[in-house]
């Protein structure tokens, strides 16, 4: 039975694995510090702005390892058609969930005495 092309193994370095391990590394980081960093901020009665950022981060997070799969196809298929990298909405997911964290932060060093 052969396999479909985007699922071959195309390179013996294995690059686009490792690039779709750090994906999903960001994802979980995101995910999971900030659900972790919006419950803290709850808890301790933050403003509205540090939770709903750290919220953001954490379902930016979250899109982005329901994604993993269906990026890591696209990218094979483009890599194997020959055809430039589109990385699409990750991108814009990934930095949405970076500039939450940063918010929050910001929010909570502010507020914390």
């Amino acid at each position: 039975m052969r396999m479909a092309p985007e699922e071959e193994v195309w390179d013996r370095g294995l690059q686009s694995e490792r690039t779709r391990l750090a994906w999903v590394r960001t994802a979980v980081a995101l995910a999971t510090g900030g659900l972790g960093a919006a419950g803290l901020s709850a808890r301790e009665s933050l403003p509205a702005l540090a939770v709903a950022a750290f919220a953001l981060a954490a379902l930016c997070g979250g899109v982005l390892l329901i994604r993993t799969r269906a990026r890591f196809r696209r990218v094979q298929a483009a890599l194997h058609g020959g055809r430039p990298l589109d990385p699409g909405l990750d991108v814009v997911f990934a930095w949405l969930g970076v500039l939450g964290v940063v918010a929050g932060a910001l929010t909570f060093a502010f507020t914390v005495r």
